[in-house]
């Protein structure tokens, strides 16, 4: 069994995925000159949303079609927070490299005073978590669950 198709690694595999897709797309905006528009990370949002829907997707499919709400939620969460955490260590990893860009968020952010890359990368990685609880939410009530008993 490949690491791609093994039932027990589905929050890793897809929270790679999802660091990969955020890393590209920050990189992608970062070479075209676009990454001090701050409306421009809702994408973020949409890179996540369909790398959770995929792994849940993806869990229902090697279980015969079954998932239980409760494992539904934990395995969203965990994908969004390994997505997450390897997307932050990336950025923290970035700024130690590129220290004008921690200049940059310092100079234009209302509390860029405050920051420096450890509590930048920090609110990277706490403000992913939390976007993957609240899009794991939603969508284990779009998909078809099993009930609690079942399992």
């Amino acid at each position: 069994m490949s690491f791609f198709n093994n039932p027990n690694r589905i929050p890793e595999n897809y929270g790679l995925r999802i660091a990969v897709g955020l890393i590209i797309y920050f990189l992608t905006m970062h070479f075209l000159g676009l990454a001090h528009h701050v409306a421009l990370r809702m994408l973020n949002l949409v890179i996540l949303a369909t790398g959770i829907y995929f792994g849940l997707k993806k869990f229902k499919e090697l279980h015969n079609q079954h998932i239980n709400y409760f494992r539904a939620l934990v395995t969203g969460v965990a994908i969004g927070a390994i997505g997450s955490v390897v997307f932050a260590l990336f950025m923290f990893i970035y700024m130690q490299l590129d220290p004008g860009m921690m200049q940059a968020i310092i100079e234009n952010e209302p509390m860029g005073r405050y920051l420096n890359a450890y509590m930048a990368s920090f609110i990277v990685a706490l403000e992913g978590i939390f976007s993957g609880l609240l899009v794991t939410f939603v969508l284990i009530n779009y998909l078809t669950t099993d009930e609690v008993g079942q399992s």
